[in-house]
């Protein structure tokens, strides 16, 4: 009873709550239903591609600003992956295209991860803890990686098209919903799911949560904190990978920018949610999708600034983020 008396409701509200201020002004109770489930599904998105630069930010403090060129790889590699399994792909039949996507996603992570990998051992790991040298390196980094992806794939757009059972609609009562979104909901849950579960449950992420405030104490009882923190690193870059495959198919199309472009809205979800927090990055992406499509339905030319003035109205309630470094 006391860990149920001890949770902070309030940010957990803020989602509902929002949706409840807008249903007034949008009219069509299914037309909002429609705009939630889509808002949903592309906050659960960019959930899963903050999520692993909440870890890299929150627990190493690495500001790391070539996060997105993980995504874009992520991207590219799925266009590559997918365009060999046409005749899964083509199915109409969700399990066909299921075993289409899956390796897709999982290419994607390694690929991503082995990237991370020789990022952080070439590029920021000279630069631990002088964040002003971590924001230019890892920025030139960034801008080589988007040149090392033309010189491969192309500068060209790529199209990456929905399995054939990934499209069309599902309705609930008149509200039409797409399938993707339901999709990406269902896999962003569960990415959520297991990292609370890994942070909070395992020894691993124990010993990362203890590492981050007192590495001294964790390295004298023989564990190796710089092995744990690389594979924080290595896990932050998979999940990029893993979150650009599904932007990709969110989009249907990938482009060497894909990263740089969205890198703006995990920068706003992270500091909406608090440096470090899982559950406040997963809150603040949910408000960042919700608003985007509110906003883009009911004042199109307000949508790019809706989520600065959200990050702004937050920051002005809490400045540490709705739930706080690490929490």
């Amino acid at each position: 009873m006391n860990g149920v008396k001890d949770i902070d409701w309030k940010p957990l509200a803020l989602v509902p709550l929002l949706a409840l201020i807008v249903l007034p002004f949008i009219g069509s109770g299914s037309t909002w239903v429609t705009l939630t489930v889509a808002g949903l599904a592309m906050g659960m998105i960019i959930f899963i591609i903050a999520s692993g630069l909440t870890l890299v930010f929150g627990l190493m403090d690495v500001m790391n600003f070539g996060h997105g060129i993980f995504i874009t790889l992520g991207a590219f590699i799925a266009t590559s992956v997918l365009a060999g399994m046409g005749d899964w792909t083509a199915s109409g039949e969700l399990w066909r295209n299921l075993l289409a996507v899956l390796p897709a996603m999982l290419v994607a992570m390694l690929v991503a991860s082995a990237g991370g990998l020789a990022f952080e051992r070439f590029i920021v790991r000279p630069v631990y803890g002088n964040h002003l040298k971590q924001i230019l390196i890892t920025v030139g980094g960034a801008i080589i990686g988007e040149e090392l992806i033309k010189v491969i794939w192309g500068p060209l757009q790529v199209p990456l098209p929905l399995p054939a059972g990934m499209r069309g609609t599902i309705f609930l009562g008149e509200a039409a919903i797409e399938k993707y979104r339901v999709i990406a909901v269902v896999v962003g849950l569960a990415v959520f799911g297991l990292l609370a579960w890994t942070l909070a449950r395992t020894k691993i992420g124990l010993l990362i949560r203890a590492g981050v405030q007192d590495r001294e104490m964790v390295e004298s009882l023989g564990y190796r904190i710089n092995v744990l923190f690389i594979g924080v690193f290595v896990a932050g870059s998979a999940l990029a990978g893993l979150g650009g495959v599904m932007w990709g198919l969110y989009l249907q199309n990938v482009t060497p920018q894909i990263g740089a472009q969205v890198n703006i809205l995990i920068f706003i979800v992270l500091i909406i949610g608090g440096l470090g927090s899982t559950g406040g990055a997963l809150i603040g992406a949910l408000l960042v999708g919700l608003l985007t499509n509110y906003a883009g339905f009911l004042a199109p030319k307000a949508a790019l600034f809706s989520n600065i003035a959200l990050m702004m109205a937050i920051l002005l309630w809490r400045p540490q983020g709705v739930r706080g470094a690490g929490r």
